[in-house]
């Protein structure tokens, strides 16, 4: 089935009444959120026609829970069918740090220490070219500087390849081409290995660990690697730039040899609760996922001489760099963490101020959309400091 493209004006007139007739969260009756709102508001939606982004679903969070969300444009152009905050697209590299809490569970849990050799707890399973006299430590996996490449290995989700079972691709392919601490290399082959380490330490599948230790207790129920019935009927279609015409075309679907990395389907509201979860102290209502300290670890500069490494469109203030798994920040004093996600078609994207305990999250069916939403998610936090002050 081909997509029908709108004329650009038509395309941007369609979504700014999309955007309007949208209307706002009951929390935005406050004046403080409607003030904020009304600002955010109309730069979102110059953000989706300097983008070219089909639609855009947002929430802003405190400590407390969920202050506001909207959404905007469409999630299948050739249809037309409005977006909606419960529209399912892929969150991306979003997920690698809620991978990051189910090892750190296991860490807690006493199974190793972030400083031990990797290679230790493999059984069968070897580093190739790891010298051992410098081995790859956990550390060094929750922060790129482990020397393991970015790796992928895509298949179309209709095609006639399908991923390799996690230990069979990590039996083929787990590897380091440089010695930690040579340098910061994404590296999505790094979390695939998380997701072997959490399944090993726990005894329990990766998918289903996630499910019952990290979206369980975090309130996450429209979130999948493989998304059931339910929440296929609510996905946003992907879509990429035709580079003859520059106009949006549907991308192909895609699923990854890595997908621990990052091949997981979600709502933005889902991601509102994680950005949340990530301004408290490591608990949620009666759960404790992480003890305070280990939260914090996770927000916290690991390596300072890789301080300022550009990552994520320059989304970061003062000392930009890994926490574990997470970007970290600074400004004025302040913290902040932040992570985006992109697969061909769909960008995401997570922010938090630790310090002041607000965040917003973003879902996007547009592609390569990390500098729009960089901009409005500073935009974001900073309507959010000037109106509210500190979160309690």
């Amino acid at each position: 089935m081909s997509l029908r493209p709108a004329p650009a004006p038509r395309l941007a007139a369609t979504l700014l009444a999309l955007a309007a007739s949208i209307p706002l969260a009951a929390a935005a009756q406050s004046p403080e959120i409607a003030r904020i709102a009304a600002r955010f508001d109309s730069e979102i939606r110059r953000a989706l026609i300097d983008g070219a982004i089909p639609s855009l679903a947002v929430a802003v969070t405190d400590r407390r829970g969920e202050l506001w969300s909207r959404a905007y444009g469409q999630s299948n152009l050739w249809a037309r069918t409005p977006a909606s905050t419960r529209t399912v697209y892929l969150i991306g590299s979003t997920f690698k740090a809620q991978s990051t809490v189910a090892l750190l569970q296991q860490m807690e849990a006493g199974h190793f220490a972030l400083d031990d050799p990797v290679g230790d707890h493999l059984d069968d399973l070897v580093i190739r070219g790891e010298d051992p006299d410098r081995p790859v430590t956990f550390r060094h996996l929750l922060t790129h500087t482990s020397g393991m490449p970015v790796d992928f290995g895509g298949h179309p989700v209709w095609g006639t390849t399908a991923p390799l079972p996690l230990d069979e691709y990590l039996r083929d392919s787990l590897r380091v081409d440089a010695p930690p601490l040579a340098g910061v290399v994404y590296s999505n082959m790094a979390y695939s290995l998380v997701g072997h380490l959490v399944e090993k330490f726990s005894g329990v599948p990766y998918r289903e660990y996630i499910q019952d230790r990290v979206w369980g207790p975090l309130g996450m129920t429209s979130t999948a690697f493989d998304p059931p019935p339910e929440l296929v009927e609510r996905l946003a279609m992907p879509y990429a730039p035709d580079p003859a015409t520059g106009r949006n075309r549907s991308a192909v679907r895609v699923k990854a040899n890595v997908w621990p990395a990052g091949i997981v389907y979600g709502t933005v509201h889902d991601q509102a609760n994680w950005v949340r979860f990530n301004l408290g102290d490591g608990g949620w209502g009666d759960d404790r996922l992480l003890a305070a300290a280990t939260l914090d670890e996770m927000h916290s500069l690991q390596y300072e001489q890789f301080a300022g490494n550009p990552m994520g469109g320059g989304w970061g203030y003062e000392n930009p760099g890994y926490g574990l798994t997470w970007w970290v920040s600074e400004r004025d004093g302040e913290r902040f963490f932040a992570h985006s996600g992109s697969v061909s078609g769909y960008t995401a994207f997570a922010f938090g101020n630790r310090t002041r305990g607000f965040g917003v999250a973003f879902l996007t069916n547009g592609n390569r959309a990390h500098p729009h939403l960089v901009r409005l998610a500073r935009l974001a936090l900073d309507l959010m400091a000037e109106e509210l002050g500190e979160s309690r």
